[in-house]
């Protein structure tokens, strides 16, 4: 294993052990007064943590140039993932029918399909190439797709994940070099419907209101910003102390998935949450060698598919450490690593796996010709 990937992986790794800890640490108090157990969130992300570990280790050994043969019945099976989950059969929890329970174990089939749809359009977009810039040939067939999972995502509802793909397709659709026009008309063009789901859907229209003023309504739909704001304020540089946050005691909602960053400010303080916020930089610095090296090499799949993953994994970060802030209005993204969540940390930890086969291939180490 070369210098990069192993400082990527050990990365990773220092942000799984920060996650298993904080969500202990985060959960206890409720996991006890609700399942009778403070370590019950903790075993069942531990386990999800092995079995996260078992897809890293899959990906690592299977060549990333494989996944290019499969994209197609694999953003099909997302496809019916998403589907299953709004039909009778999907698990319904907290106004959203978002899961498929399998056991005793909820499987949110959104994360899959996030990583099935990076592997699709990077297959189409390194197939492509000069045809990119065609909106027939070139725009229409991936959007078509985009369009189906989105329509799926907001039928769950999730607006997050949905804005979340589609940021991540316009994106590498402008490095793959697509037509600005397009991509530009496709982006003002999807404003009018942006504002009818956020201002004709209740709940999206007062997490809106409760970002711009969260006073408005500290009791209602500004109550989880604020406890979020004390919670960071509250730890100021050094933190309460480990295990010694207030706001997880019933105050703060999702405290050990959603707003888990914010415990982490509260009990770990200002460097806390920096160092979080370094170890993310660093990860995307070390993904881009590695995307550098792809491109070097001339091979335009492995280039898609890492700066998907790349994207996928800090655009996400970014999100939720922007939520519990109070810079974002509220989404339902984990910090990943982190947050409690088991699809999440399966999906992410295969995705690294992936990352890193595309930065062992020798053709790629030496940046030459595939």
């Amino acid at each position: 294993m070369d210098k990069t990937n192993f400082m990527l992986l050990l990365i990773v790794i220092l942000l799984s052990s920060i996650g298993i800890i904080m969500v202990y640490s985060a959960s206890s108090a409720y996991a006890r007064d609700k399942f009778g157990s403070s370590y019950f969130f903790f075993y069942k992300q531990l386990i999800w943590l092995l079995i996260g570990s078992a897809g890293l280790i899959f990906a690592y050994h299977f060549p990333y140039s494989n996944w290019k043969f499969i994209s197609k019945p694999l953003i099909l099976s997302a496809i019916f993932l998403l589907l299953l989950s709004i039909s009778p059969l999907g698990y319904h929890a907290g106004g959203a029918k978002r899961w498929v329970k399998i056991g005793s174990f909820l499987f949110q089939p959104s994360e899959v399909s996030k990583l099935f749809f990076i592997v699709y359009i990077s297959d189409f977009l390194s197939r492509k190439k000069v045809k990119v810039k065609s909106f027939i040939k070139g725009l229409c067939p991936p959007l078509f797709i985009l369009s189906a999972l989105v329509i799926l995502l907001l039928m769950q509802p999730d607006f997050g994940t949905a804005a979340l793909i589609t940021a991540i397709t316009l994106i590498l659709f402008f490095v793959g070099g697509g037509n600005l026009i397009y991509i530009f008309s496709l982006f003002f063009f999807s404003l009018p419907v942006v504002y009818y789901l956020i201002f004709r859907g209740g709940y999206r229209k007062e997490r809106i209101i409760a970002f711009l003023n969260p006073y408005k309504d500290p009791q209602g739909a500004g109550f989880q910003l604020i406890q979020s704001i004390i919670a960071i304020g509250s730890g100021k540089i050094f933190g309460k102390g480990f295990g010694a946050s207030r706001q997880k005691l019933f105050f703060l909602p999702s405290s050990y998935n959603d707003f888990i960053f914010s415990i982490i400010g509260e009990e770990l303080g200002f460097l806390g949450t920096i160092t979080i916020i370094l170890l993310y930089v660093v990860f995307v610095i070390l993904g881009f060698r590695i995307v550098l090296k792809a491109k070097e090499a001339k091979d335009d799949f492995a280039v898609f598919l890492a700066l998907g993953i790349i994207l996928l994994i800090v655009l996400q970060a970014f999100i939720n450490m922007g939520v519990s802030t109070g810079i974002l209005p509220t989404k339902g993204l984990c910090l990943p690593f982190i947050s409690y969540g088991g699809s999440s940390m399966v999906v992410n930890l295969t995705s690294v796996g992936i990352l890193l086969n595309i930065g062992k291939n020798k053709n790629i180490e030496e940046g030459v010709l595939t």
